[in-house]
């Protein structure tokens, strides 16, 4: 069966956005031992699993080729096929995607049962949490940037709920970024 991983920026308290979304926390320029991080981690991926507000900016920047990524890079994210987490659309706008909705364990099992390599999901956070709260994410990869913001978009789903995790592999940068593998600790 396929995994589903997160992949996502945060900072150490735990934010992967300011409280507008903003990103101006963010270490850049990446290093060249980080690139190569996340290219090992893409290596098996073949499927993307984003939230609609998130499609609506990534699926457009990386059609128009972002200036400094790499062709590879840009190839990947435009030919790789996006299921698209929805209940406000009844299709895709976008080439290469489909829309889902409904119950979303449903929905993220069903992508988990088909054929091919791993899913990768790099949110937003609504779907992030949602994905965190309902267990559904079987490895999380926290880019953990050297900044606090104090206030934001939680990577973590708040409620009172308890989630455990099995640390994999803590691996820093030169750039200041440390990437934690983790992977949730289940019954």
């Amino acid at each position: 069966m396929r995994k589903l991983k997160l992949q996502v920026q945060t900072t150490v308290d735990g934010y992967m956005g300011g409280p507008q979304g903003e990103m101006d926390w963010m270490t850049f320029p990446w290093t060249d031992d980080l690139a190569a991080y996340i290219t090992g981690l893409m290596e098996n991926v073949d499927h993307i699993v984003l939230g609609r507000r998130l499609a609506e900016g990534f699926i457009p920047a990386w059609a128009a080729g972002p200036e400094g990524e790499s062709q590879e890079a840009i190839d990947f994210m435009n030919n790789t096929p996006k299921t698209v987490i929805s209940n406000s659309l009844a299709e895709s706008p976008w080439d290469n995607a489909v829309v889902a909705g409904g119950d979303l364990a449903e929905t993220i099992g069903k992508l988990k049962a088909e054929p091919g390599g791993d899913l990768i999901t790099y949110g937003g956070s609504t779907l992030v949490t949602s994905l965190i709260a309902a267990d559904l994410i079987d490895e999380l990869n926290l880019f953990v940037n050297p900044s606090a913001i104090g206030a934001g978009l939680p990577v973590f789903p708040g409620g009172g709920d308890k989630k455990r995790f099995r640390l994999v592999s803590a691996t820093p940068f030169e750039c200041g970024v440390t990437a934690l593998r983790l992977e949730p600790r289940r019954a």
